[in-house]
């Protein structure tokens, strides 16, 4: 047995439960520390769902034109105050009963006014909310590489906090990482006076670590910090068959958000891969804590127990969501517990205090074989054994999408045939594989529901297989270049695994083709230093660099022939990566529908005491094949669910930009609303004088669809007396 497998014990455990809390209010992102999503309220119920109408709708006013412009947030409700943020990240309090604003903040004046790097506009989840219990309240949000603290109040930054209202996340990570790029995208968690956050950060080889850190919500200060890559002395450390590696490799980093126990004093942090994501030649080893499931003295910092859910992950498969913190019955006894859903399909529980499987979990062995040079695929992975997948993990040529002509369905089973697939866990290579589920899940960073009633767990998840290829990088060549030859030779290293070698964009990252529009020389620069929602900046390569890059992609005739200075050689190992993928290419058709036959998108219910299905439906659907009388085929989607205790579950979360009502219990579809624009985002519940409201994001931008920037609430209609 691996000795980083924990043993299968049961172990139960009395203490407080979630069915012990209310749920009535929604003061935390994913409704309570919990992340459960849930609402006790009632008013809102399966017998009157249908009339339910928008109460009030506002505008954040800076939504991008462009489509990459999105809202992700789950907005708080404090004292009948909802706390949100834009496309543009800034901050607003407004009136949770009619939608009127009280303040705002803006961060990137504030950045640019102190003489800060570049407004970085990373995507965000959500704000913290702390308070004394008298005056002092206090709003916490990340914006750029600067966690804010904001008079929750009247929106002013509060200056005796950090510097001035601020503190730089490149700061007091053990290494020097100023020129990397560094953000959060969920909000940190408040356990007494610390706010613990974790961070999002490159995913290529220039990435920095992804250590969680608590900080004094009063002063700023640094209060404790966890090493996700262990270093001298520390447990996890021998994982690592390069001893220099913590001080080289980056990632492992916590960038889907946190739960609490906090009875218990325990914060729960789910982890990424190491990187660079697809190639592990730099970084072998079985790579703890990278993939896990990490339990945290919330107090301290001190590790309590993990789990690791992929042995040195060379298929980008990061924890994409919290924990969920439920209570569950086995063998007649109630175990608080904590659940995982992954990105490859699975729910995974353990107890909450030991970290022990509440069921038990297998060590496979899978495909070793790789072509790469240097790379050491680890031999085995875990497997739970209780809960079926709520996924597809392979597939074969009876699974090519059947509504599609002929032509095009023959195709893909050519291209199918040159292809490797049909399992898991098969290890980059130069000959394309078929990742299922994909880069995106399976579960995805919406996260599921739980209902402490039913004991039903509700995930939503992506069906889309994904392309992955790996390439080897040209070396740097030996006479002198032009800034049109260096240009092409820096996208294809730096560029072209987000935004394709044709620069046409795969996945969800979008086209560079005719940016020239939107973009010039210095607006280009710009963004190459400071990066922008899911790019990263590279602000560790020369202006030299940038501008050959920028000169290539506005393709700049008048710049092709001037000499290219090329700096010294660095000789950085960990850096100068002998392989890249090819783009985050997704499986599809001709016409650019799925390769694979539906469901692309679900919504799962799970009894955790059974571990069955109790029902499955197809989420989304695509208007024009609905009119061609197909049923509906999902589609992918990113956001969450929340359920309620008047037996509903709502979701936005789909591309057709729907909102939907299901009961619960049978999964019957109850009632749907058309968005100003698709909601990639979390409802939120809450109550206001007696009235129950829901309120959801709606940014789009994500998947093709256009973008907004509006809030809409909704409520049973107002009868008058």
């Amino acid at each position: 047995m691996n000795k980083y497998f924990w043993p299968i014990v049961l172990v139960v455990m009395t203490g407080c439960t979630s069915s012990d809390k209310k749920y009535t209010t929604w003061e935390n992102y994913g409704g309570s520390k919990e992340n459960i999503h849930y609402s006790s309220l009632t008013e809102i119920d399966t017998g009157n769902v249908a009339q339910l109408q928008p109460a009030w709708i506002f505008n954040t006013g800076d939504a991008d034109t462009a489509k990459s412009s999105q809202i992700q947030c789950n907005p708080i409700i404090v004292d009948s105050v909802m706390y949100i943020t834009s496309p543009t990240l800034r901050l607003f309090a407004l009136n949770a009963g009619t939608g009127k604003k009280l303040w705002e903040f803006n961060p990137d004046s504030m950045s640019r006014n102190r003489n800060f790097s570049q407004f970085i506009l990373n995507n965000n989840r959500g704000v913290t909310y702390w308070t004394d219990g008298k005056e002092d309240k206090r709003i916490f949000y990340v914006a750029s590489s600067y966690l804010h603290c904001i008079n929750a109040t009247n929106g002013q930054l509060i200056t005796n906090f950090g510097d001035s209202g601020m503190v730089d996340l490149h700061k007091d990570l053990g290494r020097e990482v100023q020129e990397l790029f560094i953000t959060a995208t969920s909000p940190g968690i408040i356990y007494k006076d610390l706010y613990i956050l974790g961070s999002r950060v490159d995913e290529g080889a220039a990435a920095a670590p992804g250590h969680i850190r608590a900080f004094d919500v009063r002063t700023g200060k640094m209060k404790w910090i966890f090493h996700t890559i262990p270093q001298p002395g520390e447990y996890g450390y021998e994982t690592w068959e390069d001893k220099e590696a913590y001080k080289h490799i980056g990632g492992a980093n916590s960038w889907s958000g946190l739960s609490l126990d906090e009875k218990r004093g325990i914060v729960f942090a789910p982890t990424g891969s190491a990187s660079f994501d697809f190639y592990g030649g730099k970084r072998r080893g079985q790579n703890l804590f990278a993939n896990c499931l990490l339990a945290l003295d919330a107090e301290t910092g001190k590790r309590k127990w993990h789990f690791q859910f992929i042995h040195h992950d060379l298929w980008d498969w990061d924890l994409p969501a919290p924990p969920v913190l439920v209570t569950i019955e086995k063998d007649g006894k109630k175990i608080d517990a904590v659940a995982q859903t992954t990105k490859h399909g699975m729910v995974w529980l353990f107890e909450r205090e030991t970290g022990n499987p509440i069921y038990p979990i297998k060590e496979v062995q899978v495909d070793t074989a790789s072509e790469l040079v240097n790379e050491k695929v680890w031999p085995n992975q875990p497997m739970p054994t209780f809960i079926e997948p709520f996924v597809r993990q392979t597939i074969s040529a009876e699974d090519i999408n059947p509504y599609l002509p002929d032509t095009s369905i023959a195709k893909l089973k050519k291209d199918l045939q040159g292809y490797r697939y049909g399992k898991m866990f098969i290890p980059p290579g130069k000959q394309t594989a078929v990742e299922l589920p994909g880069f995106d899940g399976g579960a995805e960073w919406g996260g599921p529901s739980y209902d402490p009633e039913t004991g039903l767990l509700y995930v939503n998840a992506n069906e889309m297989g994904w392309l992955l290829t790996m390439r080897d990088v040209k070396p740097e060549p030996s006479k002198k270049e032009n800034y049109g030859q260096a240009g092409l030779r820096l996208y294809e290293k730096y560029c072209a695994t987000c935004h394709g070698i044709d620069r046409k964009g795969t996945g969800n990252f979008p086209t560079l083709m005719n940016i020239q529009a939107k973009y010039n020389t210095s607006l280009a620069m710009g963004l190459l230093s400071s990066g922008r929602r899911m790019m990263p900046s590279f602000n560790y390569i020369t202006n030299e660099e940038k501008e050959a890059i920028v000169s290539y992609v506005l393709e700049l005739k008048k710049e092709k022939e001037k000499n290219f200075v090329r700096p010294p050689q660095a000789n950085d190992a960990y850096r100068n990566l002998p392989y890249r993928m090819t783009g985050y290419n997704k499986f599809l058709s001709p016409e650019g529908y799925p390769a694979i036959k539906p469901p692309w998108g679900s919504l799962t219910a799970i009894n955790l005491k059974t571990g069955e299905h109790t029902w499955k439906n197809n989420l989304g659907e695509y208007p024009e094949l609905k009119a061609k009388g197909i049923p509906p085929t999902g589609t992918e989607n990113y956001g969450g669910s929340v359920v309620t205790a008047g037996g509903l579950l709502f979701i936005a979360a789909t591309k057709d930009g729907k909102l939907r009502a299901y009961n619960k219990r049978n999964g019957n579809l109850l009632w749907e609303y058309d968005l100003p624009a698709p909601g990639f985002a979390t409802p939120s519940i809450y109550s206001i004088n007696g009235k129950q409201f829901l309120v959801i994001a709606c940014g789009g931008g994500k998947l093709g669809t256009k973008s907004g920037d509006s809030y809409v609430a909704f409520r049973l209609p107002v009868i008058k007396k």
